[in-house]
């Protein structure tokens, strides 16, 4: 058995994760100001899930940072790419 984006998290309030609602709501808040965040800039061999492992203590949430950093797919984000990083995973939980 594997775990995948859409397996429920009770880090995120035991909801199915990363769902387009959940990333078109994270985009919207982003927008609005409603988002605590910092930015990084990715060096070589950073990772989002790795990112998401110091920030939030969980690997698997790597894309509430692809949401909030308008990325498609984790996989595709070079050195030099500008990410965006909710830094409270409180506001987040009230959003998906």
């Amino acid at each position: 058995m594997y775990i995948n984006r859409y397996a429920s998290d009770n880090l995120i309030n035991g909801k199915i994760l990363g769902t387009s609602g959940a990333v078109l709501r994270i985009r919207n808040a982003l927008s609005s100001g409603d988002l605590s965040t910092t930015t990084l800039v990715l060096q070589e061999a950073d990772r989002l899930d790795t990112i998401a492992g110091k920030f939030y203590d969980d690997g698997r949430l790597w894309w509430v940072i692809a949401a909030a950093s308008g990325i498609g797919w984790w996989l595709q984000v070079p050195a030099g790419t500008r990410i965006v990083v909710p830094t409270d995973l409180n506001q987040v939980k009230g959003l998906v």
